[in-house]
């Protein structure tokens, strides 16, 4: 694993993409691996962007905000938010996982804007990044039995494509730490169900 790994995990308000940064910290942690954390917020409460800052190592403890044009890896729940992020803290060595599913604003919900065509956005994802993975976690986590956990589809999709020199378990059983008893059972099966999405990408990147 890269020296330090920076990694964001970013989408707008309401996504869980909180809970799916304190997941990877806390797994990250505890294989042994220093952990900076820092966060930053629009106006999460309508919908604005809330982005995370992870960066990882073994030796030193880094700064909690990656520098412009860092980031390692970028996992995106929302499409437009995807774009903007990774043409501020991305590069052409930046890979990218992204939820194609839209999440639209208030304006575009009233019809006074415009939301971007989602071709073009994952178009210019794959002009000026790596490579960009597309993860349909809304429609996965839907199948595993409810929608709003698309965000730990998206954890268990990190966890998977072969990015982190963390074991599957160890991100297990932070979930069974971090998720109520009674949403155990969704969670950890949208986590596998991710993990093994993303194994499949993983596995043909290879062949």
């Amino acid at each position: 694993m890269k020296e330090p790994l920076n990694l964001i995990i970013t989408g707008v308000g309401g996504q869980g993409n909180i809970l799916v940064s304190e997941i990877l910290a806390k797994s990250a942690a505890a294989v042994g691996y220093k952990v900076t954390v820092g966060e930053s917020y629009g106006m999460s409460q309508r919908g604005g962007s809330v982005s995370s800052h992870i960066r990882l190592s073994r030796k030193l403890l880094y700064g909690p905000i990656i520098p412009s044009g860092c980031a390692d890896v970028i996992v995106c729940f929302e499409p437009v938010e995807a774009v903007r992020t990774v043409l501020e803290f991305g590069s052409r060595g930046t890979n990218v996982i992204v939820n194609p599913r839209p999440v639209y604003p208030v304006g575009v919900l009233m019809g006074k804007d415009k939301y971007p065509d989602i071709d073009i956005m994952l178009g210019k994802l794959n002009e000026i990044s790596a490579q960009v993975f597309i993860i349909e976690s809304t429609n996965i986590a839907t199948q595993a039995g409810n929608p709003v956990v698309q965000n730990i589809v998206m954890a268990g999709a990190l966890a998977g494509i072969g990015y982190l020199s963390i074991p599957k378990e160890t991100f297990e059983r932070i979930i069974r730490l971090a998720v109520p008893e009674k949403n155990l059972s969704l969670n950890l099966k949208a986590f596998c169900m991710g993990y093994d999405v993303a194994q499949s990408f993983r596995s043909n990147r290879n062949n």
